[in-house]
């Protein structure tokens, strides 16, 4: 996700939603996006829970001059109003009940300004998949690292487990997140006042269809 074919797409996808307006990114992190934002001229502000991250961000070049609020990006105020709104690389799944990814597109239209945009970057849930009784799905198996996700297809719920080679050894890590479906999505902005406009299977504008396995989302606040 590093790599600049998977990073410049979305960039360039952001930078025209944002125009010449600020922009907030909800789960920033270490910046990974943010910084070519900041790059690009777009006034970029954040919102992350992690302290050590955000560190990160700031320790990069021209990391220092984005604003952060440390918080929840569920119900964290940021000051001011935006043009765009935006949760990448599945970050909305780290919201773990449907409560609380409610709250974030509500907390997210009470910072856009009319006509603002809300971009989701989300894979599409890989339960679809799974055959009777199956549980768990592979995703990534490397000389370097295995990843598997557990599903719980009763609470909506998987935990993506993953084991990355170091040194001579494996170091085990894991995530709990809640998968959500597009049409889900759809429902909890139009509670937030706000509308589908483009749906895309990947930040180039390709087609999101059957076979897609991510979709990239844009909603527009009334």
């Amino acid at each position: 996700m590093f790599a600049a074919a998977a990073l410049e797409p979305a960039v360039e996808f952001l930078v025209a939603l944002a125009g010449d307006q600020p922009a907030l990114e909800l789960g920033i992190g270490t910046g990974r996006v943010a910084v070519p934002l900041h790059d690009r001229g777009v006034d970029v502000h954040g919102v992350d829970l992690s302290v050590a991250m955000v560190e990160q961000l700031r320790a990069k070049p021209g990391g220092a001059d984005i604003p952060v609020v440390i918080g929840d990006f569920a119900t964290a105020t940021v000051d001011g109003a935006f043009g765009l709104a935006y949760l990448v690389f599945n970050t909305i799944g780290n919201l773990t009940s449907q409560a609380e990814q409610v709250a974030c597109f509500r907390n997210v239209a009470r910072h856009l300004v009319p006509g603002g945009h809300f971009v989701i970057e989300v894979g599409v849930p890989g339960v679809l998949g799974l055959s009777a009784g199956e549980t768990v799905r592979p995703f990534e198996v490397t000389e370097d690292h295995v990843g598997f996700d557990e599903y719980d297809v009763v609470t909506q719920s998987l935990i993506s487990h993953h084991l990355y080679r170091d040194g001579d050894g494996w170091r085990r890590g894991f995530t709990p997140l809640r998968y959500v479906w597009p049409a889900e999505l759809d429902l909890m902005a139009q509670l937030a006042g706000m509308t589908l406009v483009e749906r895309w299977g990947d930040w180039d504008r390709s087609v999101y269809d059957q076979a897609s396995t991510k979709h990239i989302s844009v909603w527009r606040k009334a």
